[in-house]
């Protein structure tokens, strides 16, 4: 059975855990601040430590069968004693029975173990008052949504991304359109003209995001980018504790595909731009070729935020970095169908006024 590791203040011994305002460890008890740097001797000596070995007849107990404990992961929290079971993919929590920040040190050992980590900029606080202000302008949010909807959760999460360097040499040709108008007395015409439009060049790609986690959809973790990499530090297992952490399910090769198509949606978006005085331009076809590809490892700072109400759960998710945020609204329908007929509405009256006018013409 794995043992959690955890960090005790030396001056009063209280679980001490990264405070992302400071950018140091602090402990919430005494106040005392740690520099990271400090702490990196303890860290690695955490990471060399062996977890306890204590024999027991289990004879007579009766045991779990063949498959029960798939994907189970067990440890015990040194403060209070506690044994805490989670998935395979999880790499730090907080002890549910004594609240204090462990680092779940086996599951960041060997090929695991990220290389960058980009720290936590925005607390627990800056969450709440984001989603607030997610709330702001929204017209046909139900108006007693923000007054009986309660929030649930709000965790600090380090998503696992698989960062992608290349440089990319591209031929790409494009579909392109214009179209002149003209008319007589008696017809109008319109004339279509399409072309082969042919673009080629190199590009260079640092650092293309890809999240390792199968529980976070790609659409979501990049609706809250960019992430400022500049910021990013070695990895320390310090970082973690005080929040949660996923171990990646999908490794560097399971995410090469998803890492192509961003590259290749980047370099089209990119010569597009290069394409100018048609109407429509749409890419044909594309061939990209790859050289000096490399894949680091890399966590990143999220905010999850979850409310219910009306029985149904709401979900947000916020860069704790930037602040950047995401997250669904309900819709009240009564609302949305006003807007509707008066949309409709304006756009009748509108009608109606032209064709007065050109009677009148």
């Amino acid at each position: 059975m794995a043992v959690l590791q955890e960090y005790k203040c030396p001056c009063c011994g209280g679980a001490i855990a990264f405070d992302s305002t400071a950018q140091k460890m602090k402990c919430p008890y005494c106040d005392t601040e740690f520099e990271m740097e400090t702490l990196r001797s303890y860290d690695e000596a955490l990471r060399s430590e062996q977890p306890d070995r204590m024999e027991w007849d289990t004879s007579a107990e009766q045991e779990w069968k063949d498959g029960e404990t798939d994907g189970l992961r067990s440890y015990i929290c040194k403060s209070c004693g506690g044994e805490i079971v989670g998935d395979e993919t999880t790499a730090a929590t907080s002890c549910p029975f004594c609240g204090n920040p462990v680092v779940m040190m086996e599951q960041f050992s060997d090929t695991l173990r990220p290389d960058l980590v980009i720290p936590f900029k925005l607390d627990k606080k800056a969450a709440k008052e984001a989603l607030k202000k997610h709330y702001c302008g929204k017209k046909l949010l139900p108006k007693v949504f923000q007054d009986e909807n309660h929030i649930d959760e709000v965790k600090g999460l380090y998503v696992p991304v698989w960062l992608f360097d290349a440089d990319a040499n591209a031929n790409i040709r494009y579909r392109a359109t214009r179209v002149r108008t003209w008319h007589d007395r008696n017809y109008d015409y319109t004339e279509t003209q399409y072309y082969s439009v042919l673009r080629s060049g190199s590009l260079g790609f640092e650092a293309v995001p890809v999240d390792g986690s199968s529980k976070m959809p790609d659409e979501l973790m990049e609706s809250i980018e960019p992430y400022d990499l500049s910021e990013a530090v070695d990895f320390q297992t310090a970082y973690l504790a005080g929040f949660f952490a996923d171990k990646y399910d999908m490794d560097s090769e399971q995410s090469i595909g998803r890492a192509n198509e961003r590259v290749q949606a980047s370099t089209e978006d990119a010569f597009r731009n290069t394409v100018n005085g048609y109407l429509s331009v749409m890419p044909e076809h594309t061939n990209l070729q790859l050289s000096n590809g490399k894949v680091r490892y890399a966590l990143y700072p999220v905010w999850l935020l979850s409310t219910t109400w009306n029985s149904n759960r709401y979900q947000f998710i916020m860069n704790g970095q930037t602040g950047k945020f995401a997250g669904d609204l309900p819709v009240d329908k009564g609302l949305a169908r006003k807007h509707f007929l008066a949309t409709a509405g304006i756009v009748a009256a509108a009608v109606t006024a032209a064709k007065l006018l050109l009677w009148l013409l």
